[in-house]
């Protein structure tokens, strides 16, 4: 009994029941603009991100390694974003923009998971493209079922466990009453930042997780593709270097929206947290990466315009 009162002792003096977004409450005027941007990026994100799942799934030549993790890419977009989403766009219009501790813990817990998921998943998917594009005859053996299954598994076990520890240390934190977050939303570095006690065993865990997670994945990318290159160079023919290129193309510009913008956000120790430039990271992060992947894989593939005027014909003489 005296546990859990000194549990509900040390939560109630680190957390209030509520927290206050505050967002850009200083500068009103901005409210409704950015009300309208989140709206168009996250309808735009829900339809993309569903076309390319839906299309996965029922159009049997998307049966493929590739398609099954862009799938899942897009699925954790989806759940990203919506994560989010919904939260941001009724603060914009509530004069007291608050959110329950639950809810901010939610957010806390889910956005840290799915970021963390997507790191490994790119790098992953990096692996799949160096498989086709530098092993082509052994290509099926390598990327078998089960292994593009338990690549998927490992992404999304790795990034949850690594949210459940970030998430329970920072909930050791004392924040001694304040309850206003200077953000859009409930994120581990500003949590950090508003913790009143010595937080380097926080930031050292975090940038440990930034290597393991976000550094090490990247550096496994780029040896992908830098095999990939000396490969497409090899390639005689003008028609199968551009083939190969277009294969690998909208990964990469993919990498580098995402990871750039994760390397800016949460590579900096929280010490040194920059307010508004974390905040314009993390509308861009959160709302135009996730609604530009659908776009940047499907705009230049044949293979998802052929599935989807297929599934419009078929809808149409239903």
């Amino acid at each position: 009994m005296k546990y859990s009162e000194a549990i509900w002792e040390h939560l109630n003096l680190s957390y209030p029941g509520e927290f206050i977004l505050l967002g850009v409450a200083d500068r009103p005027h901005l409210e409704m603009f950015l009300f309208a941007f989140v709206l168009i990026c996250y309808t735009m994100a829900l339809l993309g991100n569903t076309t390319i799942i839906v299309l996965s799934w029922i159009d049997p030549n998307l049966h493929t390694p590739m398609y099954f993790f862009l799938g899942n890419l897009s699925f954790l977009d989806l759940c990203f974003t919506t994560s989010l989403g919904p939260q941001m766009l009724v603060n914009f219009w509530r004069t007291r923009k608050t959110i329950t501790y639950a809810a901010c813990l939610g957010q806390l817990y889910i956005s840290l998971a799915l970021g963390s998921t997507e790191c490994i998943l790119l790098a992953f998917m990096a692996y799949d493209r160096y498989a086709a594009i530098c092993q082509p005859l052994r290509y099926t053996v390598i990327m078998s079922q089960s292994l593009c299954f338990k690549m998927a598994a490992v992404s999304w076990v790795s990034g949850f466990g690594n949210s459940l520890v970030q998430t329970v240390m920072t909930l050791k934190l004392p924040l001694c009453g304040q309850n206003k977050v200077d953000h859009f939303f409930c994120e581990v570095p500003v949590f950090i930042k508003m913790a009143c006690v010595d937080t380097s065993v926080n930031e050292a865990v975090l940038s440990f997780a930034v290597v393991v997670l976000l550094l090490v994945p990247l550096s496994l990318i780029i040896v992908s593709y830098g095999y990939i290159t000396v490969a497409v160079v090899r390639i005689r023919s003008a028609e199968g270097r551009r083939k190969a290129f277009n294969t690998c193309a909208s990964h990469l510009i993919v990498v580098s929206l995402f990871y750039g913008t994760a390397i800016f956000s949460y590579l900096p120790s929280p010490s040194n947290y920059s307010r508004d430039r974390g905040k314009m990271i993390s509308l861009f992060y959160t709302f135009i990466t996730t609604m530009l992947n659908p776009l940047i894989y499907t705009l230049r593939n044949k293979e998802v315009h052929r599935a989807l005027r297929k599934a419009i014909n078929r809808n149409a003489t239903v």
